[in-house]
C-alpha cells in the first residue's frame, strides 16, 4: 500500500505565488542582525517613539509586502506596485503609517543596523526632489482606456 506521506507537504512559510510568511522574513533579516517589531502592537505604541526616528518598516496586507525605508535623511515608499520610489516627507510619514493601518496593513519596524547600500551613501550627501508622485502600475493605462486620460 502506497504511503501518502511521500507527497510533498505544503509549507505554511511560502505558497505557490512566492508569498513568504513573516517567520521567513524575520529569519532572513536575523542573518544581518535585524529584528522585526510589530508597529501596530500596544507594546510598541506605548513606547511613543516617533516613526521618523526609525530606519525602515515592512508592511503587509494579504499577500503583498513592501518597505518604507529611510535613505540619507529622507523616507521612501518602495512599494513594487508603484512605477517608482515615492518620496515621503517626515511630516507625512506618521499619517501614511496610520492610513496603512486603517486599510488593514500589518506594519513591522525593522530594528538594527541596516546593511550599507549605494543609495544610502548618495542620499546622505544630497536630497531628492520629487516633482511628480509615482502612480500605481497600470493606473495610466486604466485612465486612458476609460477616456479620462
Amino acid at each position: 500500500m502506497e504511503s501518502i506521506f511521500h507527497e510533498k507537504q505544503p509549507s505554511g512559510n511560502m505558497d505557490d505565488s512566492g508569498f513568504f510568511s513573516i517567520q521567513v522574513i524575520s529569519n532572513a533579516l536575523s542573518v544581518w542582525g535585524l529584528e522585526l517589531i510589530l508597529f501596530n502592537s500596544r507594546e510598541y505604541q506605548s513606547l511613543m517613539i516617533n516613526p521618523i526616528n526609525e530606519k525602515a518598516f515592512i508592511c503587509n496586507y494579504k499577500e503583498h509586502w513592501f518597505t518604507i525605508r529611510k535613505l540619507g535623511q529622507q523616507w521612501f515608499n518602495l512599494n513594487s506596485l508603484l512605477t517608482g520610489p515615492e518620496l515621503i516627507s517626515d511630516t507625512y510619514l506618521a499619517l501614511f503609517l496610520a492610513q496603512l493601518q486603517q486599510e488593514g496593513y500589518s506594519i513591522f519596524v525593522i530594528r538594527g543596523n541596516l546593511p550599507e547600500c549605494d543609495a544610502e551613501q548618495i542620499l546622505g550627501i544630497m536630497k531628492v526632489q520629487q516633482q511628480q508622485r509615482p502612480k500605481l502600475i497600470g493606473e495610466d493605462e486604466a485612465q486612458s482606456s476609460s477616456g479620462m486620460g
